[in-house]
């Protein structure tokens, strides 16, 4: 019976066999006392609908007990100790298990995001909202009949709490204007080199989620440099995207979907630097998940399900779980190696790393886009010619133009040159760093 209420429910039949013969018991007021004393036993205290059926012809009858978890937020134990069915057998429920079906089922019922805020209708960016409803009726996520009126897109999406708005409502649409909800923050670096010493560039943002997305988007976009590749046959580069935009805006929605909003200072941070691209969230991963478990198949378990479900109606997230393999597909057909899926330090974090050289935006000052060509075009090779660059980069250009780049490049110690006058060969410093 506490395999049963630790499950769906169920019915214990007295005076069944194995087989499925009827051939039942003698039941007494004694036995029902027995019945009763049992149930006691349990924690918490278990109901159970008690039912005696005679056998035809004879005294005796069977006893059918059924019992229900009226409350799914509760996990019983019996003598003690927690039990759960396996298939046909009843066995001792493991601790790990025990302890993620405790978190599990007051997760199901109390959760941060569905319990009252404090903010009022006036606190939202209600812009945002329109927004939302909009995108999902283009994404065919929402009825086209749907209403528009602030409370009853609110309450449609689950996002009151008794009279009032609950804190998923502050996270989709608070105004970023808001002094309240420290946490809805997004901290945005562009570092100078491999680590945090130096800053480039640097923000700290607060507002909702969707225009947090937006900026850190927009950050990327400014940030990440471009993959460049010369076309077999032609003078003329083709950029491309760093990572894959899809990737990044999936990893992004992760993070601000699943991240756990309950701590104060908690937010989603984007950290650029010279070889890799990093964004975090605060919180660990939900449910006793591991990071080697989101590079496979995996159920969807959001942490906050009532804001998960308003990103998939407005049409950036999947219901399925597969984000973070999408994330990993995109990337490899690029060409990168696979992101790295990392917790540690109470927080969740995705790694992209390039697949090869990358040359930098910006040094002491914005480089041009023909010398971070010429960068790109060393790093495909050991060394090249003066010659051998200039037909790469472009035949047409002066000879003291390509001359005068290829100096303030070494200059700025990211190239070098071996030897001199027309036998000198260039060739990228891999060492140096922006």
């Amino acid at each position: 019976m506490c395999a049963f209420l630790n499950g769906s429910g169920g019915t214990v039949l007295f005076g069944v066999t194995p087989d499925g013969s009827l051939v039942g018991q003698l039941v007494s007021d004694g036995t029902l006392r027995d019945v009763a004393q049992m149930l006691r036993r349990m924690e918490p205290p278990a109901s159970a609908r008690i039912e005696r059926v005679k056998l035809p012809g004879e005294a005796n009858e069977v006893l059918a007990i059924a019992v229900s978890p009226d409350d799914d937020s509760r996990v019983f134990t019996f003598d003690d100790r927690p039990y759960e069915r396996v298939g046909p057998t009843t066995q001792i429920m493991g601790q790990e298990t025990y302890q993620r079906l405790l978190l599990d089922r007051a997760h199901a019922h109390k959760r941060w995001e569905n319990s009252a805020s404090p903010l009022q209708l006036k606190d939202l960016d209600l812009a945002e909202l329109r927004a939302t409803i909009k995108a999902g009726i283009e994404a065919a996520r929402i009825p086209s009949t749907a209403s528009a009126e602030p409370g009853e897109v609110l309450a449609r999406f689950g996002l009151t709490s008794g009279q009032g708005l609950a804190n998923s409502a502050a996270v989709l649409f608070i105004n970023h204007e808001s002094p309240y909800y420290p946490q809805c923050q997004l901290r945005l670096a562009r570092f100078r080199g491999v680590d945090k010493n130096e800053f480039l560039d640097q923000r700290q943002l607060n507002g909702n989620a969707f225009f947090l997305l937006q900026e850190a988007v927009q950050f990327l976009g400014r940030h990440l440099p471009v993959s460049g590749r010369i076309e077999p046959g032609l003078f003329e580069r083709v950029d491309s995207p760093l990572f894959p935009p899809v990737a990044l805006r999936e990893a992004l929605v992760n993070a601000f979907v699943h991240r756990d909003y309950s701590i104060p200072g908690g937010a989603v941070s984007v950290a650029v630097y010279d070889d890799r691209l990093e964004i975090w969230s605060d919180g660990r991963l939900p449910f006793g998940l591991t990071p080697d478990e989101l590079v496979k198949e995996h159920l969807s378990r959001p942490r906050n399900p009532l804001i998960a479900e308003v990103f998939f109606r407005r049409g950036l997230v999947e219901r399925w779980g597969r984000g973070t393999q999408k994330i990993i597909e995109l990337c490899v057909l690029a060409g990168h190696p696979a992101p790295q899926f990392v917790e540690q330090a109470g927080a969740v974090g995705v790694r992209f790393l390039p697949s090869g050289y990358i040359a930098p935006l910006r040094v002491a000052h914005d480089l041009t886009s023909r010398q971070r060509l010429i960068l790109q075009v060393l790093s495909a090779s050991a060394n090249e010619t003066f010659g051998r660059i200039k037909m790469r980069v472009n035949p047409e250009i002066a000879d003291r133009t390509l001359r005068d780049d290829l100096i303030h490049l070494k200059r700025l110690k990211l190239i070098e040159s071996i030897g001199r006058g027309r036998g000198a060969v260039w060739l990228l410093r891999r060492t140096a760093t922006e």
